[in-house]
């Protein structure tokens, strides 16, 4: 991969930051033991990574990208990729001794335990880097706790039991993770609200404009493209704060301006399911009578 820095094992990984390989598929990494790091003057670095990585960030040294935004850095900040994403980091072009820690684990070591099937449910590992953890100095230290009682079930050795005991370990962590964030969407409610109110003008500008014709019906990932989120980080913050999925939501949308027209045009029910981005009008249809409980003509002729 051409000027990207790639780190397919744990091995690989461990000896770049001058750590002692414990297990082949996870480690626990103080950066304050890594060597000083140039990246031989080069100011920008792009790294791919072929495992979970879940860096807390100490201080800023090395401004890490991932797609068009930087990471919002504050002391305590956690940061998930998942494997195959690519990282950049940006540095003066000087020497710097990096800070902070980090837990990476290879696929692998939860083949065939309870995390590796819901591991695809924690969002935050494929959200944008403007959607990073800040932890409250009490989290940070649980996140501290956790990686420790991970490095001393690596330090003990592996036997039987490590596999089960790592997992479920490390599904507490993420599980706290998950906790975290809930807490980070509460204090941010204000922001959070402001997004609800941009999604509405979103939707609002969609279906008065040709895109229902050209594109069809809205989904999630257009909506949280046009609002600059992540669409996990977007579905997750629109769970929060309504209690129903970003989905949901659009398809709410849909049957409020779909009343608009039914009441207010003459047009066939064919004409308004296609103005509307359908592209069976039966779906339409089907979909009215499951939200309103009337199809769109008995809806009209009762009102």
């Amino acid at each position: 991969m051409e000027n990207t820095v790639t780190f397919e094992t744990i091995s690989q990984y461990n000896e770049f930051n001058n750590t002692e390989t414990l297990h082949p598929l996870i480690s626990v990494i103080d950066f304050s033991k890594a060597h000083e790091r140039s990246w031989n003057g080069q100011k920008r670095v792009k790294i791919y990574y072929g495992f979970y990585c879940i860096f807390l960030k100490d201080i800023k040294c090395g401004d890490i990208r991932y797609g068009c935004n930087y990471y919002d850095y504050q002391e305590g900040t956690l940061v998930f990729t998942a494997p195959g994403q690519i990282m950049e980091v940006e540095t003066t072009g000087e020497v710097y001794q990096p800070k902070g820690y980090a837990l990476v684990f290879h696929p692998d070591l939860v083949h065939g335990t309870s995390l590796f099937k819901s591991l695809t449910e924690y969002n935050f590992f494929s959200y944008k880097a403007n959607e990073a953890l800040h932890l409250s100095e009490r989290e940070r230290q649980i996140v501290l706790d956790s990686f420790s009682k991970i490095k001393l079930e690596l330090e003990i050795g592996v036997d039987k039991h490590s596999k089960k005991l790592i997992a479920s370990n490390i599904e507490l962590f993420l599980n706290y993770c998950n906790r975290f964030y809930d807490r980070q969407f509460i204090t941010r409610e204000n922001a959070n609200k402001g997004v609800l109110e941009k999604f509405e003008e979103v939707l609002n500008r969609y279906f008065t404009s040709d895109k229902p014709n050209k594109i069809g019906l809205p989904s999630v990932a257009y909506c949280a493209d046009e609002l600059h989120l992540s669409a996990n980080y977007f579905g997750d913050l629109i769970k929060k704060e309504t209690g129903k999925s970003a989905q949901e939501y659009i398809q709410n949308k849909i049957i409020d301006v779909a009343k608009d027209h039914i009441l207010g045009n003459t047009k066939t029910v064919n004409e308004i399911a296609y103005e509307l981005g359908f592209k069976y009008p039966q779906h339409f249809s089907r979909l009215f009578k499951q939200r309103v409980g009337f199809t769109p003509n008995e809806y009209r002729s009762a009102n």
